[in-house]
C-alpha cells in the first residue's frame, strides 16, 4: 500500500522533524523546512508530531493512491485536483483507491505538506525518516522522489482512515467530492507570506562587529530578494554588498539554523533545514526561531526586510507561536476525539 509516482515534483522529498543530537558527529538535523505546517498537516489526518510527510516545493508531483487513504495538504497553497476533482486543502480528506492525485504549481508560499494517516512508513535512518539530500540517506533512497516511486503507507492505513474518518463524521456531516470525502473546517496557515512585505526579525551575529557600520545599516535597510538558486541548504539573498571593516580570517566554527553568513561577495546567505555543521564564513546575523518557518515559505523571487530583535523579544515570540501551534493542534485532534496517534 502505498504513493506511487506517476509524474515528479521539482523537489518532492520525505521528511519528519530531522535527526537531533547528532551535529557534534557531523550530521545535520534536517527536516522539514516549515516544521509547523508539517505539524498542522499531520494533525489534519490524525497523526502524532513525529510521523513522516511529503514536503513539496514549488510544484507538486501526480501521485496514484494505491488504497483508501485519509490525507491532507497543509502550508504553501497549489493548483491541484483528484481525478478532475479540485482537491481541498488544509483539512482532513478520504481519498477512494486509484484516485489520482495531480499537485501543480504553487499559488501561495513555498513548501507544502502531504500527509497521510498512520504516516509515510520508510525505513528510518539514525532515527528519522527524512531526507538529508547532500548525504544521499534516509527518506526515499536518500533522493526526491522520481517517476516510478512507491513510498508505502502504514500496514493499517486503510483501517485508520476509516475509523479516523468516521469519528469526524460523528462530529461533521461529511462532504462528497468526486473520489473523495471530506468536511468543511479547515487549518489556517500560520507560515504563509502575508500581504504586503515579510519582515523577518534577526539577532546580532557572532562576527557583526568585523563589518563596517554601512553593512550592519544596509542588513535592516535594505530589501534583499531570495536568489533562484536557493535550497533547503541555505536562501541566497540579492541585495547590495555587505563589506567588513577590514580583511579577516575566520576559522571555521559551527553554524545553526538561521544563521546569516557573509561571503567575500558579500551577498548574504541564511542557512536553512539542510545547512553544514560548520562554516568559516562572517555571521553577521541570526534569523529568530520563530520566523524560520515563515522565511521558508517566501521561496525563490520573494522580497522581504531584516529588523533587529532583542533576546528576549526572540524568546517571546517563540513561546507565542509554540502556544499557538499547540492550541491548533490540540483543537484538530478533539475533532478526532483523541489526541493522535
Amino acid at each position: 500500500m502505498s504513493f506511487r509516482v506517476l509524474r515528479p515534483g521539482v523537489l518532492a522529498t520525505v521528511q519528519d522533524l530531522g535527526r537531533r543530537g547528532l551535529q557534534h558527529l557531523g550530521i545535520v538535523a534536517g527536516g522539514a523546512m516549515d516544521p509547523i505546517s508539517h505539524r498542522l498537516a499531520n494533525a489534519l489526518v490524525g497523526n502524532g508530531v513525529g510521523a513522516a510527510t511529503l514536503e513539496l516545493a514549488l510544484t507538486g508531483p501526480e501521485l496514484l493512491i494505491g488504497r483508501d487513504a485519509l490525507v491532507a495538504l497543509h502550508g504553501a497553497r497549489f493548483a491541484a485536483e483528484v481525478d478532475g476533482v479540485p482537491f481541498p486543502q488544509s483539512r482532513p480528506v478520504l481519498v477512494r483507491a486509484g484516485a489520482r492525485l495531480r499537485i501543480g504549481r504553487v499559488t501561495a508560499g513555498c513548501f507544502g505538506y502531504l500527509a497521510v494517516a498512520g504516516g509515510l512508513q520508510v525505513d528510518p535512518v539514525l532515527g528519522s525518516r527524512s531526507t538529508y539530500l547532500a548525504g544521499r540517506f534516509g527518506g526515499w533512497r536518500g533522493r526526491v522522489l522520481e517517476r516510478g516511486a512507491e513510498v508505502p503507507f502504514a500496514a493499517d492505513m486503510e483501517t485508520l482512515a476509516a475509523e479516523r474518518f468516521g469519528r469526524i463524521g460523528a462530529r461533521h456531516r461529511a462532504i462528497p467530492l468526486g473520489p473523495c470525502k471530506t468536511v468543511r473546517w479547515l487549518a489556517p496557515g500560520v507560515t504563509l507570506p502575508e500581504h504586503g512585505e515579510s519582515v523577518i526579525r534577526t539577532l546580532a551575529g557572532l562576527h557583526a562587529v568585523l563589518f563596517d557600520e554601512t553593512a550592519r545599516d544596509l542588513l535592516h535597510g535594505a530589501r534583499w530578494r531570495i536568489a533562484p538558486d536557493s535550497n533547503r541548504m541555505g536562501f541566497r539573498l540579492l541585495g547590495p554588498r555587505l563589506a567588513l571593516a577590514r580583511p579577516v580570517e575566520i576559522v571555521s566554527q559551527p553554524v545553526c539554523l538561521g544563521t546569516v553568513q557573509v561571503p567575500p561577495a558579500g551577498q548574504p546567505i541564511v542557512l536553512m533545514a539542510d545547512h553544514q555543521t560548520t562554516g568559516g564564513y562572517p555571521r553577521i546575523a541570526e534569523v529568530i526561531a520563530a520566523d524560520m518557518p515563515r522565511l521558508a515559505q517566501l521561496g525563490p523571487g520573494a522580497t522581504l526586510r531584516f529588523a533587529e530583535a532583542t533576546l528576549a523579544e526572540a524568546d517571546a515570540a517563540r513561546e507565542t507561536l509554540g502556544t499557538r501551534v499547540d492550541q491548533l493542534v490540540e483543537r484538530i485532534l478533539w475533532e478526532f476525539g483523541d489526541e493522535g496517534d
